[in-house]
This record gives structure tokens, sequence and C-alpha cells, in this order.
């Protein structure tokens, strides 16, 4: 599903290189649940962009299934993360002016969809993570654990095969972390291939692998308990 030959990323920092990946190699299977846990700065979000198209690598492939993501053209690139990839970030990133369903109607109108699919596809998923009575509310009328239910629902519209999460639960308390992991362990079991950075080790835990990073190189992998325990 998701292969990584060789991968490094190399910038220019204040006049000094910097690494931030090391020759990554790594595969995940299709319908798998993967964990990256590691330092701040170890390289997790970094790796996550990588493998989701959105940063081209200094070295290295970036397969999902038999496509080079980065052989692609720009375009190509976008056109394709946008049917098989979808991204859940900290930040939300949701647009302060838009309603929740109009945030979640985006990528739909992306894809050409009409306003009436547009409409009846982003209730149904707003439904789905249990905001059908707000979708008429704007972000900063939405608790922080609403927000990124909504960005869940907008990452589901164009119903990716890949997730990728980058701290989904970072600025979340208990209890909805632990509703927003089971909601991601529900695509795993329904055949979503989920992959997501976490500091947290009780979210680890959750998933069936974890790969540990250390100053951009991948240290061990580690089979974790079943997505589907209870943390």
């Amino acid at each position: 599903m998701l292969r990584l030959e060789g991968v490094s990323k190399k910038y220019t920092h204040r006049r000094s290189n910097v690494s931030a990946i090391n020759d990554a190699s790594f595969v995940c299977g299709e319908g798998e649940f993967v964990s990256m846990v590691g330092p701040s700065g170890s390289g997790k979000s970094t790796l996550l962009l990588l493998m989701g198209g959105m940063l081209s690598p200094t070295a290295g492939k970036v397969f999902v299934e038999d496509t080079s993501l980065y052989d692609l053209s720009v375009e190509d690139r976008a056109a394709f993360r946008r049917k098989n990839i979808g991204f859940v970030f900290q930040t939300f990133n949701l647009i302060p002016y838009l309603t929740a369903l109009e945030n979640v109607q985006v990528p739909l109108l992306l894809d050409g969809k009409d306003e009436k699919a547009q409409l009846d596809m982003a209730e149904k998923l707003l439904t789905r993570v249990g905001l059908g009575d707000r979708m008429d509310h704007k972000p900063s009328e939405l608790s922080v654990g609403q927000q990124q239910r909504v960005a869940l629902a907008r990452m589901l519209a164009n119903d990716p095969k890949i997730v990728l999460a980058d701290e989904p639960t970072g600025n979340l308390d208990p209890q909805t972390r632990d509703e927003i992991v089971e909601f991601l362990g529900e695509l795993n079991a329904e055949g979503k291939t989920v992959i997501l950075v976490t500091h947290d080790p009780q979210v680890a835990e959750r998933t069936s692998r974890t790969l540990k990073l250390v100053e951009g190189r991948i240290l061990f992998e580690e089979e974790t308990v079943s997505a589907c325990c209870a943390i």
C-alpha cells in the first residue's frame, strides 16, 4: 500500500545543513494501523508529509501501491493525493469564516461534485462524527474537540484509502482523545490504512505497529496491542 525506499530530506536553516530524515525505509500494508513516536524534532511530521506527497524528498522514493508519488507532476500528484490520501492535523486548518457544513463541502467542491451532492455528503459525514446539530456553526463557535470532528469529516469527504494524522489528539482532553482514537480505529476496521504521529503512549498502544524516530532515523518497529483494545 505505502512504501518508502531510502528516503532522506535535507534543508538549509540559517546557513546550516539540516538532515530532517535520514535514509528511511518502511512498508505499510493495506489496512494497517501504525503510529509514529519519538522526541520533539525527531522528524515525525516531516516523514508523514513525505508519505503523503506534500513534501518532496531530497533522495529516495515514496510509493502508494505502484505509483511513485514524486515522479508525478505537481498537478498529477495533487490529483492523486486528493483521491487517495486524507490528512488530519493538530491545528485542524478549518476555514474560520465558513460553517462546519461549508468546511466539509470544500474538498467536494474541488472534486467537481454538484451542490446537492456536496450538501448530502457533508451532512452525512457531520452526522457520522456526532455534529448533526452543529452544521451551521463556524469554528469559533465550536469546542476544540468539535473542531477536530469537523476536520475528520472533511478528511473523509473524498473517501481516501490512506489516513495520515499528525498529532490528532494533541490539543484534546482525555475523553475527547479517546473518542477520536476510537473513531480512527473504526476507520481502520472498515479497511482504511491509518498512520498517525503521536507523543501519547496511550494512543500509540491503540495501534498495531509503532515506529520510533530519533534524529530523523527509524530506530525500531514495535508491535502493540490490537487497535480495538480500550485505553
